[in-house]
């Protein structure tokens, strides 16, 4: 498994990261038992997969739990990375309720320290400096050991890094979400020293391959509203997207064949020849964390990169 350095001063991480998403809840359909996802997390470790990111929403807590007990005896071989999110959903994000929500993310992981402490979405309600600066105070602490931000723009970064320096960024990247490539915000964080974590590298399935148009989502499933046109925002099922990345996969077929790799496969690397440090997949199956820890030790060529290019525009 390859690994990379987050960001200037960080430490190496695999380029796959076991995302626990999927662990903590239902928003991804019927749950699977508690063993199942155990076994998953340590099929990740066992393939090379240093770090785990987790949150105190997923699952109100849930998620954080599992972690800690498919971990247990092997805490000092894992990074744990984890994030408070805004009151709506999560503990908040002013700073008496940063210091209480660390507190619960420990007592769930059963750790002393975090080693990522994320600011899950900015909240518009609250100063970012304020929250910055309680993040700052984590670290003093000795609560955690680097702190960062998820679904942050360049100018919210700029604000922070005004206070103290942010280690990573975790926002979405895949062949279906290209933003933070095309608008400079990979390069620019290079330049800064700051680390990427892509999170939804393959489209949350819809460039596995595995989905196809006749492919209905249990309705409990956030697959299934979006799928609708019913989630809260748009993303790679909505529609005209789906049906977009369906034509994307059809492409990633061709190469998959000729290269003898499995389209998730091909599509996971080319988020990891963006740039970025490493890329969060999820999955309740120790089946397909597996094939998805081997796209952490294969290249693809220039050539490879542009055909790919080529099938969504840079």
């Amino acid at each position: 498994m390859e690994t990379r350095r987050l960001g200037r001063d960080g430490p190496e991480l695999s380029v796959i990261g076991y995302g626990s998403w999927e662990a903590g809840g239902t928003e991804w359909g019927p749950n699977v038992s508690d063993e199942s996802v155990i076994t998953a997390i340590r099929a990740a470790l066992d393939s090379g997969v240093n770090w785990i990111d987790t949150a105190e929403v997923y699952g109100q807590g849930t998620s954080e739990e599992l972690v800690a007990r498919a971990i247990d005896g092997r805490r000092d071989e894992v990074f744990i990375a984890t994030k408070v999110a805004p009151i709506e959903e999560g503990t908040g994000v002013l700073p008496d309720e940063i210091h209480k929500a660390i507190r619960g993310s420990l007592r769930r992981l059963k750790s002393e320290r975090v080693d990522l402490y994320q600011v899950h979405w900015p909240d518009e309600d609250v100063p970012l400096e304020e929250t910055w600066g309680a993040m700052a105070d984590l670290v003093r602490d000795g609560l955690v050991r680097w702190i960062g931000v998820s679904n942050f723009e360049r100018p919210e970064i700029e604000r922070c890094l005004a206070i103290h320096p942010v280690t990573s960024v975790q926002n979405e990247l895949s062949l279906a979400r290209r933003e933070d490539r095309a608008n400079g915000l990979l390069a620019w964080l290079d330049e800064q020293g700051i680390g990427y974590l892509a999170f939804g590298p393959l489209g949350f399935g819809s460039l596995t391959g595995a989905v196809g148009a006749d492919t209905v989502f249990d309705p409990g499933d956030w697959r299934y509203a979006q799928r609708a046109g019913d989630w809260y925002e748009e993303g790679p099922f909505s529609p005209g997207a789906f049906e977009s990345n369906l034509e994307t996969v059809r492409g990633l077929r061709t190469i998959s064949a000729e290269l003898d790799i499995p389209v998730a496969t091909v599509a996971l690397r080319w988020v990891l020849e963006q740039g970025v440090t490493a890329a969060i997949v999820g999955s309740r199956d120790g089946d397909h964390v597996r094939a998805n820890a081997r796209a952490g030790a294969l290249t693809l060529d220039d050539a490879t990169l542009r055909r790919i290019d080529g099938l969504v525009g840079r």
